[in-house]
């Protein structure tokens, strides 16, 4: 669940080294589609052919990774898991599946439930109203509020999972992306090339900064209430995300649904809410952003500081000559313009 590419990379860094030099690191850029948007991964190294089979690598992670926590793959580890709810069994479940499961559960116990990787039913739902242009009946969204809650998935020792209610369906759209994220930096420090760059839709994974330069330079979207150009932030070693409404959402009978559903409701967010998270890793900083999206304000920066984090948070008005009201956490860091 993404409003599209909310983070755009800036790269400003030494130069390419010309051809037969091999004294100053190469940079090298390359992109691929994954998880339905697109991987981008810029890295600073030599010789080139090296980085490249380093990237090569790293979208095969990716790709493995989708095949595990993907809800749209009929075949993937997750719906495999969820195939099985509801029989009273602990499932056992690979490395990746429990990490990106634990994290979810403990956000969703920070959170009171605002943040559940349980919705699937929901998000199924709101999917084909998108398709339909019209919004599931009150029953339909009954009868999948039934089977949600954070509290029905189990986590037993050993990596195993149950899920108690037949039915059950995970979602982890707010999660999977910042997860991959970090997985595939890994594979580029692993192979020797920690000056990188990781993108993947609305989520950003920074490692160490790029030649004669004290950070990666990354341009944050405007979202509602920002005025004038693209704010700009460093980030080294860092994990920025963005989410919101402003390009996946459903209009129906005048009201705006937004793409980050909400569990409480069954629909998607309808108050235009945006957030940018910034914290040490991508999987933090994906789901912050819909915690934030979804918690009245302070309890929303409540969960940010627990977390270590900072964020961005953007909480519309109404009023035509204030849109929006925005409100940082106090170590957000300051927001240049491109140029500055």
């Amino acid at each position: 669940m993404r409003a599209g590419l909310m983070v755009a990379l800036l790269v400003l860094g030494t130069q390419p080294a010309l051809r037969g030099q091999t004294t100053q690191p190469i940079r090298v850029q390359r992109q691929k589609p994954c998880m339905g948007t697109t991987l981008r991964l810029v890295a600073y190294g030599q010789p080139e052919q090296a980085v490249v089979e380093a990237m090569d690598q790293a979208f095969a992670r990716a790709e493995a990774l989708n095949r595990i926590l993907s809800d749209y793959q009929a075949d993937s580890e997750l719906m495999r898991l969820c195939a099985r709810s509801g029989l009273g069994e602990a499932v056992p479940v690979s490395r990746e599946l429990y990490t990106v499961l634990t994290a979810a559960q403990r956000m969703s116990i920070a959170t009171d439930g605002a943040f559940d990787v349980t919705v699937g039913p929901l998000t199924r739902e709101l999917r084909l109203a998108r398709k339909s242009f019209r919004l599931p009946d009150a029953e339909t969204l009954a009868n999948g509020r039934e089977v949600v809650g954070y509290r029905k998935m189990e986590l037993v020792e050993g990596s195993k999972v149950r899920l108690q209610a037949r039915g059950m369906r995970l979602d982890l759209g707010g999660i999977a992306k910042g997860y991959t994220a970090d997985q595939v930096l890994a594979v580029l420090k692993t192979a020797g090339f920690s000056q990188a760059l990781v993108a993947l839709g609305g989520d950003l994974v920074a490692g160490d900064a790029p030649p004669g330069k004290p950070a990666w330079d990354v341009d944050l979207i405007d979202l509602p209430g920002d005025k004038g150009a693209h704010r700009r932030i460093p980030l080294v070693n860092q994990a920025v995300s963005t989410s919101g409404d402003l390009e996946q959402f459903l209009e129906i009978n005048g009201v705006r649904y937004g793409h980050i559903l909400d569990p409480r409701t069954g629909l998607g967010t309808t108050d235009r809410a945006a957030a940018t998270a910034l914290a040490t890793n991508g999987m933090d900083a994906d789901s912050l952003t819909k915690a934030c999206c979804l918690l009245p304000e302070a309890q929303a920066l409540k969960v940010v500081a627990a977390y270590g984090a900072q964020a961005r948070l953007v909480r519309p008005d109404g009023n035509a000559a204030r849109p929006a009201r925005i409100v940082t956490s106090p170590g957000f860091p300051a927001l240049g313009s491109p140029g500055n």
